[in-house]
């Protein structure tokens, strides 16, 4: 019999529970992130994957990359709200508010509606995550603009920061976490 859902269609496995593997990749996980919320407490269950995602999803925590919290909120927001995955979505839209985005311009973002910022980074980083999420064409003037404000290192924060946020949006869409899911304690 299948173990009943714990964190949306998703039955967690509890740490008690779990194969050698899989806490090997949970311990190592929480020491490289922190409390596991959101995805992770999914991708845990598969070992290998954890171990690479952990450190990956770490490169985006506040002060290891190269946006500022504005300029992650951004992307993400619009990425999370291109999938429509309820949990991270929800999750963004608050974020953006306390990191200082108005209101009306999260909700331009989660509804796909025109947006514009007076900082020249935050423009570049809403018209990339627009053009890519929309799977359009980098124009050169996009290009340009983007290489003059962020540099390669912003711009490939805020690509990788997108494929990583579509990945979580759709684990989290697929096993339909809604908005505020707790799931287990482990």
């Amino acid at each position: 019999m299948a173990e009943a859902p714990t964190f949306g269609r998703y039955a967690e496995t509890p740490y008690d529970r779990m194969t050698p593997e899989q806490r090997e990749s949970y311990d190592f996980a929480v020491e490289t992130r922190g409390p596991l919320g959101g995805p992770n407490k999914i991708w845990v269950d598969n070992p290998k994957l954890a171990k690479v995602a952990a450190p990956f999803g770490g490169h985006f925590q506040k002060g290891n990359y190269s946006l500022t919290e504005r300029e992650r909120e951004i992307a993400v927001i619009i990425i999370n709200s291109k999938w429509r995955s309820a949990y991270p979505t929800a999750a963004h839209e608050r974020r953006g508010k306390e990191v200082g985005l108005p209101a009306a311009t999260v909700e331009a973002l989660l509804s796909g509606l025109p947006a514009s910022f007076g900082d020249a980074r935050e423009q570049v980083v809403y018209e990339m995550a627009i053009c890519l999420s929309n799977s359009r064409w980098v124009s050169q003037g996009l290009y340009d603009r983007a290489v003059a404000a962020l540099g390669h290192v912003g711009i490939t924060d805020v690509i990788t920061l997108m494929g990583h946020y579509t990945s979580v949006s759709m684990t989290l869409a697929f096993y339909d976490v809604p908005a505020g899911a707790q799931g287990l304690q482990r």
